[in-house]
């Protein structure tokens, strides 16, 4: 029988996540005495690990034990963020209808995310999506975005072959990840890169709506039958 894996990002393509991330980005640099990158500069990074993302920003000098307290400082951010009464980390809209669909059209579902344990599960103690993900893979697992770890390991625990499988993301590091790995890659517009980042990055495919993600998942299922 031929499968069907999706294999799915989560920040900036089911959750946004755009407001914290930027915030504890910013406040992470603050509190170590470094000037705050940009939104348009943080975007571009998400999706890396945390360690890789805080290099990649922080001034070409920055020592390693500098860095070592960005990280942290970040994590620090991050959860003090959500705690305040004005919090907000919304689904994207449609985003549940498409994995409630995709679970009773007997795709399997799977996580690859930049996000840690602690993070996903903050996310599904907000929102009702733990139930849909068959396996999650994350930061915490080894090596990050574009490395094709994560979607290779989503293929073998789910026995999926790569020309039965796809990744859907919003960053040029979730269309690597999933070049590397041999699967087809769906771009979506609404979250951290931008539509031409995207075709650059070499997106089998790329979708500004839900509606229009829903109707490329038919197609890869319709072709794979």
């Amino acid at each position: 029988m031929t499968l069907k894996l999706a294999i799915w990002d989560m920040d900036g393509t089911i959750v946004d996540s755009r407001e914290v991330i930027s915030t504890a980005m910013a406040r992470a640099f603050e509190a170590v005495g470094l000037i705050p990158p940009s939104y348009d500069e943080t975007r571009q990074i998400v999706g890396l690990g945390l360690e890789e993302a805080c290099r990649r920003l922080a001034p070409e000098r920055t020592s390693e034990e500098t860095l070592a307290h960005l990280v942290e400082a970040y994590k620090e951010a991050f959860v003090l963020r959500r705690t305040e009464p004005d919090f907000k980390e919304p689904l994207y809209d449609g985003a549940l209808e498409t994995l409630e669909r995709l679970a009773n059209d007997n795709w399997l579902i799977a996580m690859a995310t930049g996000k840690s344990r602690r993070g996903i599960d903050a996310v599904f103690a907000m929102h009702p999506l733990a139930q849909f993900f068959d396996t999650i893979h994350c930061a915490d697992d080894g090596p990050g975005k574009p490395h094709p770890a994560m979607c290779l390991e989503a293929m073998k625990k789910m026995g999926a072959a790569p020309d039965e499988s796809l990744m859907i993301g919003d960053a040029i590091f979730d269309i690597q990840m999933g070049r590397a790995a041999g699967v087809h890659t769906i771009g979506v517009s609404w979250g951290f890169g931008q539509r031409h980042e995207l075709e650059a990055s070499g997106a089998h495919e790329l979708v500004d709506t839900y509606t229009e993600l829903d109707l490329a998942l038919d197609r890869f299922a319709k072709k794979n039958q």
